[in-house]
């Protein structure tokens, strides 16, 4: 299901995933912090780039069910701007 997560609409979201799985309470602001450093530490390594939303599946700390949630909540905010 990793694939998932590798389509172009969670890439198009990811600046905005992190806060908005904060503000629903999904994760907390030190596992978003967390996954952030994971993603620098990537770049740095030279690993490829994994989108926010798998590094939080990946540590345990949201399930697809609420990845799902959050890209959801995103879609709706864009279409009603």
């Amino acid at each position: 299901m990793k694939e998932r997560f590798d389509s172009g609409i969670t890439k198009k979201y990811s600046p905005r995933f992190g806060k908005k799985a904060v503000d629903l309470g999904f994760i907390t602001t030190e596992q978003l912090k967390a996954a952030l450093a994971a993603q620098v530490d990537d770049e740095m390594s030279g690993s490829p780039h994994r989108v926010i939303g798998s590094i939080f599946f990946e540590k345990g700390w949201m399930t697809y069910q609420e990845i799902e949630v959050v890209l959801k909540e995103l879609f709706k905010e864009l279409n009603t701007k």
